[in-house]
């Protein structure tokens, strides 16, 4: 039976591979961002099984206004939405903003949209799954203090949503081709210096983190909550 899939930031990089494997599955997904062409062209890429909902996520009256266009049954929710941000200077005032961002872009963006939906969950089936990053254990400022505050939450979430049947899990990657987030910084020598610090000489792919996510989505998957799935290569360990 199709399933009713949300994923957040499903527009472009992973989210898309992530609502991808989702589609070819048979599955009805919704494709949430703030970018409306961007969704739009994804959409139409991934075929008529697909909606686009534009949505600010970390705007609470945003997200408020976006549950009308939700599925009234969710079986699975993706929190893939974020972003790293870009304020840079020094002083308690930029510091200040790039912490702010940070928080709002990649924690509140997933538990302003989970809070509201959570009553939408299936019972007995239902799974959400949150994008983090190999930031959240290595280390990187305020971004990886946002990601490694979603580890937090998200046991709390496993634990309250545990009794209704419904896995909560976190995929965290490490460097990975195909996405927005490091934009021109991940040129060729970039990527050959990432390359070599993972055990298996090469970075990832979009495609390796969405299978990861269906994975963890997947009735397989069952009897697995409150987790952290690392996908990169063995980076974490380091060479």
């Amino acid at each position: 039976m199709a399933r009713n899939v949300v994923v957040t930031g499903g527009g472009t990089g992973i989210g898309y591979e992530v609502a991808r494997r989702f589609v070819e599955a048979g599955d009805h997904v919704v494709i949430v961002g703030r970018r409306r062409e961007v969704l739009e062209k994804a959409a139409a890429g991934l075929g008529p099984n697909v909606t686009p909902l534009v949505c600010d996520l970390a705007d609470p009256d945003a997200v408020e206004a976006a549950l009308a266009d939700l599925p009234e049954r969710i079986d699975v929710l993706v929190n893939n939405a974020g972003s790293r941000e870009t304020v840079v200077g020094g002083g308690p005032h930029a510091l200040l903003a790039r912490w702010r961002g940070d928080f709002e872009r990649n924690v509140l963006t997933v538990v302003l949209l989970t809070e509201s939906v959570r009553d939408r969950l299936t019972p007995g089936s239902g799974r959400v799954v949150t994008i983090s990053s190999i930031a959240a254990l290595r280390g990187a400022g305020s971004f990886g203090a946002a990601k490694a505050s979603l580890h937090a939450w998200n046991h709390f979430l496993a634990a309250q949503l545990g009794t209704s049947g419904i896995t909560a899990n976190i995929v965290a990657p490490g460097t990975v081709a195909g996405t927005e987030f490091f934009g021109p910084r991940l040129d060729e020598a970039e990527v050959a210096r990432r390359a070599a610090r993972t055990l298996l000489g090469r970075i990832g792919e979009t495609g390796e983190v969405a299978a990861a996510v269906y994975f963890l989505a997947s009735p397989e998957a069952g009897f697995i909550t409150g987790e952290i799935l690392h996908c990169n290569g063995g980076e974490l360990l380091g060479r």
